[in-house]
Parts: structure tokens; sequence; C-alpha cells
């Protein structure tokens, strides 16, 4: 069973002046893995302080995967993907290509989205939008590698 972390990136839910709309699908995909969410967290839209949350998850819930929320396209306060790079020791962009290349089959401004993917520790980091449709989306396509790639990063035999 793989540890989830998600950190939803809204200053406007974390002001409580919008509500969560993706919390419970989230949670219902992680779910089915099969995964727990050891963490769930709201951070306003700033670089450092979700630079400093990712971190603090790490330390905290020391979870297999992080998985973000919003913060990944062109708006001047989409600053997640600036933030994981701030963090992580190795990126891996194949996960928001992947990602990318899925969701323009869907809709042409999947082309916008920036999101990527990195390894903190022992800690895979994933950008998701943060649209509940194109978070959802976007874990259905990692999800059939998730499990192998925490598997490798764990420096275990992945079955």
């Amino acid at each position: 069973m793989l540890n989830v972390a998600v950190l939803v990136v809204s200053s406007k839910i974390a002001s409580g002046a919008e509500p969560d709309q993706g919390r419970q699908e989230i949670e219902r995909m992680v779910g089915e893995l099969p995964g727990k969410v050891v963490a769930y967290n709201t951070v306003p839209d700033d670089r450092k302080a979700i630079r400093d949350r990712l971190i603090r998850l790490c330390e905290d819930f020391d979870p297999d995967v992080i998985l973000t929320m919003g913060g990944t396209g062109v708006r001047p306060t989409d600053w997640a993907p600036e933030a994981t790079r701030d963090v992580v020791d190795k990126e891996v962009p194949g996960i928001g290509e992947a990602m990318r290349q899925e969701s323009l089959k869907r809709v042409r401004t999947a082309m916008l989205s920036r999101g990527t993917a990195g390894i903190f520790g022992t800690t895979l980091i994933v950008n998701l939008p943060g649209s509940p449709k194109g978070a959802k989306e976007n874990l259905a396509v990692i999800l059939p590698v998730l499990e192998h790639t925490v598997e490798k990063i764990a420096g275990r035999k992945a079955g």
C-alpha cells in the first residue's frame, strides 16, 4: 500500500474563499492504488510556501508520493513546478510529458500545463492540474506505473 500526501495549491481554497471540489475523487483514486492518504494540506499560490510545505510533508509523513493539485498553468501565480524543482534531487520529466500527451487528446489547452515530477529523498512528487477533472485524468495516466516507480526509488525490486 502506498502512502500518499496531497497538497492543494490554491490561495482561494487555502483562504476558504472557494471549496475544495477535488478531495473526494483524489482520495477515492488513491484508495484504488491501493494506497492511503496520510496527509491532505492546502497552501496558497506562493513558491516559498509550496516549497516549504513539500519539505515539511516529507519530514512529517515520509510519504511514498506527494500529489500537488494546482499551480501548473501559465498564470502569474502558478508556481508548483518551480517549487517542485526547488525541492527535488532528480526530475522525472517523462511523467509530466505523458500527462500532457494524454491530455492533449481531450483538450488543446493541455499544452499550457507545466506540471512535472521529481524525487526528493525517497518521495516521488507529481504536479497535477488544479481542476478536479484534470487532476483525475492526469492521475489516471500515471497510476499504472506509480507503484513500480515507488519501488524503484526505494531501491526495491519492482514486481
